[in-house]
């Protein structure tokens, strides 16, 4: 099977390039796989199939969604809300009836006078405020012949917007641990958070929490990595909370393996999200591989983290409350923590190894290129496979088989 894969690629500061650049090697060990250039909108000449990894960056992912519409194929939707991607089709190329059309499409009549009221200037972009209200995911889904997914959260959103095609839930691979040593950064304990630092990554809430943990607790610490948000007043913030003084550990932007050696220094990783876009966390799936307990918004992909793993903290009015009672345990609680970082690098190792991830990988794109014959093969093989080792259809195996064919769609 001959594969062209349309995706950002490294050198591009993109989260997708880090993950198929990760995935890419094993993928080829197992079928023939061709990467597009950048900007290409062709496949390459007897490609069976082409698989489109669509995010909800304009400059990343644009112009794999104009290759999707030459050639439609199977979709790795790495976020579910489109609506940046495409504000950045549409009124980024002034084509501003091509955003209305969209907006109308999800929104019908009230989605449309929005869309206006946006070209207008009436109405701050929706894209920044309120994307989660319009996903504008529509054209992509209607193009897929098939979808991959990280979630069950993702699945269901597209189901739930009209995709009826065949979808897939497949783990983001696991990334490996490089070597060398943690950073020395004072902490004890020492909460990180890795990432863009504004508002939907819920740092003012951290913020607030840890202030708090604080006053009993003033050796800890809290490591913050990233570039701030244009217009998100880090500074202001600290100083109002008393964390101008000490206690905050500031990096922005860094490279890998300064990434790597932060994320090991921390004791404990607190990965916030609200709204969610439907994305999975790159860093939080290194926080995993690193065996380290995570702290986690109650939403999408995170809420379905095993509870052995991540604390999920509800989104709402006692959000920080509710914060400061995880930190606090996690501070007070070093076996909890070994525990919970026991239970996560079990977790990077059962369901999100590589070498596993590639082989669902490919069983989805079998199934896409060749259809019901290839699914129906495969079930075949699997139940004569069981009977031959004596497996009933009563027994946890089975019931095990059954769940990893679930994971899929090759369940009946």
């Amino acid at each position: 099977m001959k594969v062209a894969l349309f995706t950002p690629m490294p050198p591009e500061r993109s989260g997708i390039a880090d993950y198929s650049a990760l995935l890419l090697p094993a993928l080829r060990e197992r079928c023939d796989v061709v990467v597009a250039k950048r900007g290409g909108k062709r496949a390459p000449r007897g490609t069976d199939l082409c698989v489109y990894h669509v995010g909800n960056n304009p400059d990343a992912h644009g112009w794999i969604v104009e290759a999707l519409r030459r050639t439609p194929g199977v979709v790795v939707l790495h976020d579910f809300v489109l609506h940046h991607l495409v504000a950045g089709l549409t009124i980024g190329r002034r084509d501003g009836h091509g955003y209305l059309d969209a907006m109308e499409r999800e929104g019908g009549v009230v989605g449309r006078l929005l869309g206006h009221a946006v070209l207008d200037k009436r109405i701050p972009p929706l894209w920044e405020n309120r994307p989660q209200d319009f996903h504008l995911a529509g054209e992509v889904l209607d193009l897929a012949t098939g979808l991959i997914v990280h979630s069950r959260y993702v699945r269901d959103r597209a189901r739930e917007a009209g995709y009826g095609g065949p979808a897939w839930v497949i783990p983001h691979p696991a990334f490996p641990v490089p070597g060398g040593p943690a950073a020395t950064v004072a902490g004890e304990p020492l909460f990180g958070t890795f990432g863009n630092v504004n508002a939907s990554k819920r740092v003012p809430q951290l913020l607030e929490a840890f202030s708090r943990v604080r006053r009993g607790r003033p050796r800890a610490g809290l490591l913050l990595v990233g570039a701030a948000s244009p217009g998100f007043d880090l500074d202001r913030r600290l100083q109002r909370l008393g964390l101008d003084g000490g206690g905050i550990e500031r990096e922005g932007f860094v490279d890998e393996s300064r990434l790597w050696a932060l994320m090991k220094a921390a004791d404990v990783h607190v990965n916030l999200r609200s709204p969610t876009m439907g994305e999975t966390s790159g860093t939080a799936i290194r926080a995993l591989s690193l065996g380290k307990p995570l702290v986690v918004s109650d939403v999408g992909w995170f809420a379905e983290l095993p509870d052995e793993v991540a604390l999920k903290v509800p989104v709402g009015e006692r959000e920080v409350e509710h914060l400061v009672v995880a930190l606090e345990l996690l501070a007070s609680r070093p076996d909890v923590r070994d525990a919970m970082g026991a239970a996560a690098a079990e977790l990077a190792r059962r369901e999100h190894d590589l070498d596993r991830v590639a082989e669902l990988y490919v069983a989805a794109l079998e199934q896409a290129a060749g259809g019901g014959a290839v699914a129906d093969a495969v079930l075949g093989d699997v139940a004569r496979a069981a009977a031959e080792v004596g497996i009933g259809a009563d027994t946890p195996e089975a019931a095990e088989i059954a769940r990893r064919l679930s994971e899929v769609e090759l369940g009946r």
